[in-house]
């Protein structure tokens, strides 16, 4: 598999995510930072490597969406809020 500067990559072996600076057919230069906030830098061969999932930051978003609706929703028809009201 081709890696691009940029993209971010694991080891399929599993360990951190690591950010590729530089490519050739056979060595890939990864930068990533350790447990500790520690800078590393190597090459690592290529075929040790593999693109890394990405995260799906959409979901949150809407889950926020519905929790809106939701509020939208429990609104009386005259536009006062069901939760505003004291019993």
């Amino acid at each position: 598999m081709a890696f691009a500067a940029g993209s971010v990559v694991a080891q399929k072996s599993g360990g951190l995510l690591m950010t590729v600076v530089s490519a050739s057919d056979d060595e890939i230069e990864c930068v990533w930072l350790g447990d500790e906030g520690e800078l590393f830098r190597h090459s690592i061969p290529a075929i040790a490597l593999e693109a890394a999932p990405v995260a799906d930051h959409d979901d949150d978003e809407d889950e926020e969406e519905d929790d809106v609706e939701d509020d939208v929703a429990e609104d009386d028809e005259d536009g006062t809020s069901k939760k505003g009201r004291a019993a």
